[in-house]
């Protein structure tokens, strides 16, 4: 690959959000490059996602969704990002998902939609792909991309940072211009090498954070790097203290990512105590289909008052379905741990799922930096509050993904190219590379990891936010330096990127003292 790159919008992430803006602006003609630092299109989150998409169900008023997702966001969502969210839910669905890239969703037997139930939801409204929704559409979305003559998609490319003027320009007048992006320092995978990509508009499409924590429903590498580098250009960030963690991951030794559907609760399912007690009633009067924090805080109540690692959830007993044909995936995977749970109970634990905050954005995705938008996780839509209604992400990512397709076809045609090569100066490698030690950043992968999860967890005081922001700063410190001397590599750079964002969550923490939704406090 050349030194440098030109294009007219640089994608960076290819999950739903990302997917669905380079579709959409690649049909309409416009250059587009999408760089991804997976190997593949399964090793995003959208993949991973097995519950499925909500929308506006035909039947009911918007004003019934849109209840839904204030009561889960403990009504600290932005109201006309809500609004926004529902009203388009149904085209956008239709539109691309459906029309486009033709989603098989689950049907009845009269081929109507076969609606599912989630957790704090008032009624059915969740189109589903049994248990494996992500999987189809982010296959469907590969597949399509891979057609289109305007993108050109590189995997196991990895941003290291934006470009942006006036940090990275040689031209002093820069100063006394509004800062702006021009671009990003992208990683290449065969020799080490970081060439510039520059674009008149980048997307922020990178995900989540959730594998900072110990527990994880996220892929390892889902480590904030979006927001550590939109921090590092000094875009606005916000709402980073709430982090939902699902109540149900499965509990095993060889495993540590794999999450159990709050659809099988949907259905019936019920979670009990290791002592074999239903538990649920005790802490909500909607049982086991409580909001996320709720149900998150209780099995964690429950774990520690039986100074227990997990709790149980017993499908088998409670409900009324085909187990294997309405949960295939989940049904195998729990095999392959040798897990009937068409006979016994699932070992669960909460695990960090989501980030509810992140790079602000306003309707339309922009970002407080010029030429930068952001979609899907890693922004701050005002949707979600501070607890995220579930199945609403997908569809946030999509909505999103669609307007900021939108505003860049509108923008894009009279805009100047906003960079010049000459002025950008090449990345400066350290004069002494140090080849990168494994057992260096596996341990402090770990402090970080163990740090988040007993003082930034799912039960938070003062006293332990400021011992996570303590011993992160120090850690950060330390990392920093090896960054700035280490031979150029992915782990080095998730590694600087996840201790950053670490310690933006436990500051968010500790600032807020008021308890709500995933943010709770207990001092």
């Amino acid at each position: 690959m050349a030194e440098y790159v030109e294009t007219e919008v640089l994608v960076i992430g290819g999950g739903i959000a990302g997917a669905t803006s380079a579709l959409i602006l690649a049909e309409k003609g416009i250059r587009v490059v999408l760089i991804s630092k997976v190997q593949s299109h399964e090793d995003t989150n959208t993949y991973w996602a097995q519950g499925g998409i909500a929308r506006q169900h035909t039947d009911e008023p918007p004003e019934t969704f849109v209840e839904d997702i204030l009561k889960s966001g403990a009504r600290m969502n932005y109201l006309p990002a809500v609004h926004q969210v529902v009203e388009d839910s149904g085209p956008a669905v239709k539109e691309i998902l459906v029309d486009k890239l033709k989603i098989p969703f689950s049907l009845k037997n009269n081929e109507e939609p076969d609606l599912a139930r989630e957790g704090a939801h008032s009624t059915r409204r969740v189109l589903h792909v049994k248990d494996k929704t992500g999987q189809e559409i982010q296959s469907a979305f590969s597949s399509c991309l891979s057609r289109l003559k305007n993108l050109t998609i590189l995997y196991n490319h990895m941003a290291v940072d934006l470009l942006s003027y006036p940090h990275h320009s040689t031209r002093p007048s820069r100063m006394f211009e509004p800062p702006q992006v021009v671009g990003a320092y992208v990683l290449t995978p065969k020799n080490g090498k970081i060439i510039r990509i520059f674009a008149r508009k980048v997307i922020l499409a990178t995900g989540g954070l959730s594998s900072i924590y110990l527990h994880s429903t996220n892929p390892d590498d889902a480590v904030g790097n979006g927001i550590a580098m939109a921090y590092r250009l000094g875009a606005r960030l916000t709402n980073l203290e709430y982090i939902q963690f699902h109540p149900t991951s499965l509990y095993h030794h060889e495993t540590t990512h794999f999450l159990i559907s709050e659809a099988v609760r949907g259905e019936g399912a019920r979670l009990m105590n290791r002592g074999g007690e239903l538990f649920m009633e005790k802490y909500s009067e909607l049982k086991d289909l409580a909001p996320r924090d709720v149900v998150s805080r209780a099995i964690f109540e429950e774990m520690l008052e039986g100074h227990s690692d997990y709790v149980l959830l017993n499908i088998a007993d409670h409900v009324q379905i085909d187990i294997r044909d309405r949960f295939p995936t989940i049904y195998k995977k729990c095999l392959e741990y040798n897990l009937d749970i068409e006979k016994e109970p699932i070992p669960v634990v909460p695990a960090a799922h989501y980030s509810c905050g992140g790079v602000w954005v306003d309707l339309r995705g922009r970002t407080s930096i010029r030429n930068l938008y952001a979609i899907g996780e890693v922004s701050a839509t005002g949707v979600h509050g501070a607890n995220r209604l579930a199945s609403v992400s997908l569809l946030e990512g999509l909505v999103w993904g669609r307007q900021v397709a939108r505003d860049i076809l509108q923008v894009l045609a009279g805009a100047k190219v906003p960079y010049t090569v000459t002025e950008t100066p090449r990345w400066r490698y350290p004069a002494h590379q140090e080849s990168i030690d494994p057992a260096l950043v596996k341990q402090d992968r770990i402090v970080i990891k163990y740090t988040m999860w007993n003082y930034s967890g799912i039960i938070r005081t003062e006293k332990r936010l400021n011992r996570a922001k303590s011993d992160l700063a120090y850690l950060k410190h330390r990392i920093e330096k090896f960054y700035r001397e280490a031979r150029m590599d992915k782990r080095i750079v998730d590694l600087r990127d996840g201790v950053q964002t670490a310690f933006l969550v436990a500051h968010a923490a500790l600032l807020n003292q008021e308890s709500h939704g995933a943010h709770y406090r207990v001092d």
